[in-house]
């Protein structure tokens, strides 16, 4: 493996001993990994289901190892029934002990890995604030929230000093997964080495410090801030921990389950004027030469106090007069009733997560989408598709998974179906939604999204 000498020579210093392992593993496979998505289906099922040679992942209960198969290409990859994620990187979201109806901002959240792993332990409760920097990031990030069938997320394109003007002391739980030097990803991305810089770890410091700066000020009190990195660099992790504890003493360092595969943070990697015990050791460090995974940091820091539990929902309802064509869609084509707080944007219609009055900030999608309204009728979303139960739809249309007729509904085709009902059906393959389909005299109209269409 051709590494830069500044950062073999770096490296040989901070691992010593370990040092000659560390480079061995260059040799060995980079590991992939996917997550069953529980808002759809339990991990046994999708093993079942999928019938590929799959490995448990220690760290996380949802997490597969996998080798020699596409499962992207997979239809039910379509069907939101799966998460493609690095192994190493699933620990974050695993070992952040999420409550059923906790407030969870993912600060740093594309393509939303992460967010989707807490999405589906909130269970569609609380709420979810999935946020990036990055515009061109967040369409990953809205198409992996909506693919998900994700109901309670609110996705933003937000600074993080913007959104703390807006959220002060409202989150239960915040995931800072901090843009790093990526160390830890060098066996598996050639591009993260030539990238590689001298100076770039002090660049991601600056930002870290900014980004733990303003999640501190919108936890509220008895919350947590999941820190994690993908590198090694001390500066980045350990010493970024102290140096943040240091100067907020309302919070401490918790410790977390690391039987599966974890190493304690390291005190030795502290700077010789670090001497405050913060209980370093508390954080935990996957290393590639000892566990099936890349590099990765994670530590979880716990603020005193008891939860204010601060709202900030909106004063004014929707007017429903506005949403009869809504209604009469749900009345007509679903067995569940109308969702609460239902807002009008222009003409789409969302289902808001909490009520969240979202004004003055960069908004990529305000809650779950719905759909829009046209003249005189009502038109539903792919994602509301996404986020609906076979048995929520009066009408389906059920393909199997070899059926052709699959093939052609995912190009975007129509065709004739065997369907005695006309109007609205929520198209599956087997029991899982995959969109919709409008049948007219025997032939499906394609809802598809096209965008996603194969």
């Amino acid at each position: 493996m051709d590494l830069p000498i500044k950062y073999e020579e770096k490296m040989r210093n901070l691992l010593q001993e370990d040092f000659d392992k560390y480079i061995k593993s260059f040799e060995e496979k980079n590991y992939q990994g996917l997550r069953a998505n529980t808002l759809k289906i339990s991990k046994e099922e999708l093993r079942n289901l999928l019938g590929y040679s799959l490995e448990d992942v220690s760290w996380c209960e949802t997490g597969f190892y996998y080798e020699n198969e596409r499962p992207a290409k997979s239809p039910y990859y379509n069907a939101g029934l799966f998460y493609i994620q690095e192994p190493s990187a699933m620990s974050t979201g695993a070992m952040l002990h999420i409550e059923k109806g906790d407030k969870v901002l993912d600060m740093c959240a594309a393509p939303g890995g992460k967010s989707t792993q807490v999405a589906s332990k909130l269970g569609l409760s609380g709420v979810l604030v999935t946020n990036d920097i990055s515009a061109t990031r967040c369409k990953a990030l809205l198409k992996n929230i909506e693919l998900n069938g994700v109901t309670n997320a609110i996705v933003t394109n937000e600074t993080p000093k913007k959104l703390a003007s807006k959220f002060k002391g409202y989150f239960n739980k915040i995931i800072v997964d901090a843009p790093c030097s990526g160390e830890g990803m060098f066996r598996k991305d050639k591009e993260a080495i030539k990238s590689w810089e001298t100076h770039k770890t002090e660049f991601c410091c600056s930002l870290q410090r900014e980004i733990l700066h303003y999640a501190k000020d919108m936890l509220d009190d008895g919350g947590i801030i999941a820190y994690s990195t993908c590198t090694f660099a001390p500066e980045e992790n350990e010493q970024m921990i102290y140096e943040f504890l240091t100067q907020n003493r309302e919070f401490e360092l918790v410790d977390f389950d690391k039987s599966s595969g974890f190493e304690n943070g390291r005190r030795s990697w502290l700077k010789e004027d670090m001497t405050e015990d913060v209980h370093i050791e508390r954080a935990g460090r996957l290393m590639p030469y000892k566990i099936k995974g890349e590099g990765h940091f994670l530590a979880i820091l716990k603020k005193q106090g008891s939860p204010k539990n601060i709202d900030i929902k909106k004063i004014k309802p929707t007017d429903k007069k506005m949403l009869s064509e809504v209604e009469e869609f749900f009345l007509n084509y679903l067995n569940i009733p109308i969702y609460d707080n239902i807002e009008i944007h222009k003409s789409s219609i969302f289902s808001i997560p909490n009520g969240i009055n979202l004004d003055g900030l960069r908004v990529v999608r305000s809650g779950f989408y719905l759909g829009e309204l046209k003249t005189k009728r009502f038109e539903p979303s792919q994602a509301f598709a996404m986020g609906l139960k076979k048995e929520n739809a009066k009408y389906t249309i059920s393909f199997s998974i070899d059926d052709e007729n699959l093939t052609r509904y995912l190009k975007g085709e129509s065709f004739l179906v065997d369907s005695e009902n006309e109007g609205w059906h929520l198209v599956c393959i087997d029991k899982y939604p995959i969109g919709w389909g409008k049948v007219q005299k025997g032939r499906l109209k394609n809802k598809y999204l096209a965008g996603w269409r194969i």
